[in-house]
């Protein structure tokens, strides 16, 4: 794998070893454009890599050092993420300038890096995740594009197809122990969700988050039975 070095003055000190992986699109308006925003030190933001939509990888800030690039974010009760993670940003404009499918030679540069940085840290696979997840009230990259099935085929993250489930859905104005149970479920998965019996529209936010990575064919923010079908097993893998 052969890296390009593009050093970015934008990163601090770890205070432990990163155990995540936090994967961006860029959201601009083409790659040059991401990368000079991710050097400009008056942009105050980074990552550890950037990857182009032809597969060129370019490293921006040493692993072993602090990027700045989830901002205000949360999972499983971690509040510095940053802290924790590396950061890949991936070439893409975004639900803004003109979303669009990710390139094959981008998918494989970004499954070569993954396990390039796997092979220096301990990163679980339920440790792979999106900006989304990790940040639902403020984004949604990399998007229900992104190929997350090919980077588990490859073994890197979590990828579920179960059996579908009946029951009815679950949506914004419902009460009860149904949506108690779901929010209970999305908080041991990961995602910073109050247990309040009550589906408000910060419950629909965390559940399209969740539909973006592991149900992307329908992103509605309703808990139907595919979706909490999908949440129940994750949480078996993950706890297995």
């Amino acid at each position: 794998m052969r890296l390009t070095a593009a050093p970015s003055p934008n990163f601090g000190p770890r205070v432990a070893p990163p155990d995540m992986i936090v994967l961006h699109y860029t959201g601009m308006i083409d790659g040059p454009a991401a990368l000079a925003r991710l050097t400009d030190p008056d942009a105050k933001v980074s990552a550890h890599y950037l990857v182009e939509e032809d597969g060129r990888i370019f490293a921006l800030v040493p692993e072993e050092r602090r990027a700045w690039h989830a901002g205000q974010s949360f999972w499983r009760g971690e509040t510095d993420i940053n802290g924790v993670s590396v950061g890949i940003e991936i070439v893409n404009p975004g639900h803004e300038l003109g979303y669009r499918p990710f390139p094959a030679p981008q998918i494989a540069a970004v499954i070569d890096l993954l396990g390039d940085v796997r092979s220096r840290w301990t990163v679980p696979n339920a440790r792979i995740l999106g900006h989304s997840d990790v940040a639902p009230d403020r984004k949604t990259d990399p998007g229900e594009l992104f190929p997350w099935r090919a980077l588990a085929d490859a073994g890197h993250g979590l990828w579920i197809d179960p059996d579908p489930a009946p029951g009815a859905p679950l949506g914004q104005g419902d009460e009860g122990l149904g949506v108690l149970a779901l929010q209970s479920a999305l908080s041991r998965l990961g995602y910073d969700c109050a247990r309040t019996g009550r589906f408000d529209a910060s419950l629909g936010v965390i559940v399209a988050a969740l539909q973006r990575h592991w149900r992307p064919e329908a992103v509605d923010g309703i808990a139907d039975g595919d979706t909490r079908a999908r949440l129940m097993a994750l949480l078996r893998v993950m706890d297995a």
